[in-house]
């Protein structure tokens, strides 16, 4: 891997960054789409290259059931498996340890998994992650972490923070052992749940473990805490994270969550939101999500975003059309996931551009007012981005309102 960070925001602690890896250029901050099993649904992976992404991310968990590991070596990889000729990410199965957990039994050697499909126990330790990992071929790998779900608390949560620091340390000598070094970059990953004296621990010592690892990742967010809670442990983890690793939030997906860890100094997020959205009929826009269920769309011949370059509005696709066949029909859920992908694809890349003219804040304001400004500022973005100098309040009408709270913690609403 190859970092080097070419801009900064005056304000923020936004950045660009240039990341090389095997299989070319990711600019940075990005946004990853999630191919769980080598595959965005709905889209060949040449069409996901023509919307503009360079890095995705596969699941090292379901790779390993299916199509298992045999396989993916025979066919030398998952870049050739899955015909993806740029850049891949994998996790290492640790989620899996909360959103499988009445499956899962977890020691001190890992996780014992009884599969999903066929009830087969299945044994995952960190050097099997690596492995597992390191069959797959991805550019930039994960450390198998401890995790709980972000709204467990008392000492199960010390208890995962300390055993994943002991856990990358396994997952580093096997890695480091494998002579794969050079071919797939290591991140670690930071836990600590809500606890923000358990966060700096692990920070402390993950940060000691610098040279042997390319970049670290914010884990164990985006479960179900509150946003006000959520901003201030990935804003502790930013500060503290070196300033020449890449810093990448797991699970993070919607616009305003983007761009709020893009100001607190993050580069990289994935999500399954903007897909998996798209196949319940919902359009990301610069104005708010389309609900294209919605009858009201029934007879609109306008695209989804006239500005957007995506085949879908390029094409002149309606949202009439839309409304017509969405989960009818798998042609609407494909258009869709291109509009979607292309979306977050545009979010970023003009926060980049932002960044590098140094007119970020004045982009956080004006993407705020457009999605938000009807609907009234969420209280946590506000506050968040307080936190790194930028008031969205400053300056605009008096009638844009602030919703008190939380934001609806995780819990996503279509407003039109």
């Amino acid at each position: 891997m190859q970092f080097e960070v070419i801009a900064k925001c005056h304000t923020t602690r936004a950045r660009v960054s240039r990341m090389k890896l095997s299989h070319g250029v990711t600019m940075l901050p990005t946004f990853m789409p999630v191919a769980t099993q080598a595959a965005i649904k709905g889209l060949t992976p040449q069409q996901v290259e023509s919307l503009g992404v360079t890095l995705m991310l596969n699941n090292t968990y379901h790779m390993n059931l299916r199509p298992g590991i045999k396989v993916l070596d025979d066919a030398g990889g998952a870049h050739r498996f899955q015909g993806w000729t740029r850049n891949l990410l994998t996790d290492s199965g640790g989620f899996q340890l909360v959103s499988l957990s009445k499956f899962t039994k977890i020691t001190e050697e890992g996780a014992l998994f009884a599969s999903p499909f066929t009830g087969e126990p299945t044994m995952l330790t960190p050097e099997e992650s690596i492995s597992i990992q390191h069959s797959i071929g991805a550019d930039i790998i994960m450390q198998l972490d401890d995790v709980v779900s972000s709204l467990t608390t008392g000492p199960r949560v010390g208890e995962a923070m300390e055993r994943s620091v002991r856990w990358l340390d396994r997952c580093i000598d096997y890695h480091e052992r494998s002579g794969k070094k050079d071919r797939h970059n290591l991140f670690a990953i930071v836990q600590g749940g809500l606890d923000h004296d358990l966060r700096d621990i692990c920070l402390d010592e993950m940060i000691k473990r610098k040279d042997r690892v390319a970049g670290y990742a914010i884990g164990g967010l985006s479960g179900g805490e509150e946003k006000d809670t959520f901003w201030r442990i990935m804003k502790q983890c930013a500060d503290k994270l070196p300033e020449d690793r890449p810093r990448y939030s797991m699970g993070i997906g919607f616009a305003e969550d983007l761009l709020v860890c893009v100001a607190l100094g993050v580069d990289m997020a994935d999500c399954v939101f903007p897909t998996r959205t798209a196949r319940f009929g919902v359009a990301l826009t610069f104005s708010g999500p389309l609900n294209l269920k919605l009858a009201k769309h029934a007879k609109d011949l306008a695209p989804i975003d006239t500005q957007c370059p995506c085949p879908t509005c390029s094409d002149g696709v309606s949202r009439a059309l839309l409304h017509h066949i969405i989960t009818q029909e798998t042609a609407g859920a494909h258009a869709v996931t291109q509009h979607n992908i292309t979306f977050q694809a545009r979010l970023m890349g003009q926060a980049r551009d932002a960044i590098i003219n140094g007119t970020f804040p004045d982009y956080l304001r004006s993407f705020f007012v457009a999605y938000f400004g009807d609907v009234g500022y969420p209280e946590w973005a506000v506050n968040a981005l307080r936190s790194v100098g930028v008031d969205l309040l400053d300056g605009i009408s008096k009638d844009v309102n602030v919703v008190p709270g939380d934001g609806g913690k995780w819990e996503y609403s279509d407003r039109s």
